[in-house]
């Protein structure tokens, strides 16, 4: 994978890095994919609902809403992305299980963790254009994640990037 610094040196025009700091969690330090958003509040349902469907080359990202008040991904549902292929997690939001994730083969980027789990009522939205540090992400855009930061192409510029 091509680091976030050289990839904004490449395609600074057209780049858009996320305005927020966000933790690694997961055991890859590094992971690029293809987007699949969710929007949804202290409610992990459409997490799970995901994380359960095949991931090959995708990245979960997620806007939470930057609450902290309880975890949008802990080890069984990361678990289950790992199983079903699924390359990153990225969470406007919290986690927990943070030394089980530590240990999976997935990246994961969130705000922080919190041993508090989440409700499950079914409220989420999925497919659709969500807001993360004032970056707009769509589905299908091409994500890259390390220790830099996170950096979003859209599709037409993901073969260049890839090379």
């Amino acid at each position: 994978m091509i680091a976030t610094c050289d990839l904004y040196d490449r395609h600074e025009a057209q780049a858009r890095v996320p305005d927020v700091q966000l933790v690694d969690f997961g055991g890859r330090a590094a992971f690029s994919g293809i987007a699949v958003t969710a929007r949804c509040h202290e409610d992990n349902s459409v997490v799970k609902s995901l994380a359960a469907k095949p991931g090959t080359g995708k990245i979960l990202v997620v806007d939470g809403g930057s609450s902290l008040r309880c975890a949008l991904l802990g080890d069984m549902i990361a678990q289950n992305a790992v199983d079903n292929g699924w390359e990153g997690i990225i969470i406007l939001g919290a986690v927990r299980d943070r030394a089980a994730l530590a240990t999976m083969d997935i990246g994961v980027k969130a705000l922080g963790t919190t041993p508090r789990k989440s409700v499950r009522q079914g409220v989420g939205e999925v497919d659709i254009p969500i807001e993360i540090g004032g970056v707009t992400i769509m589905p299908a855009d091409q994500v890259f994640a390390d220790a830099d930061g996170i950096l979003i192409l859209t599709p037409t510029l993901e073969d260049e990037a890839a090379a």
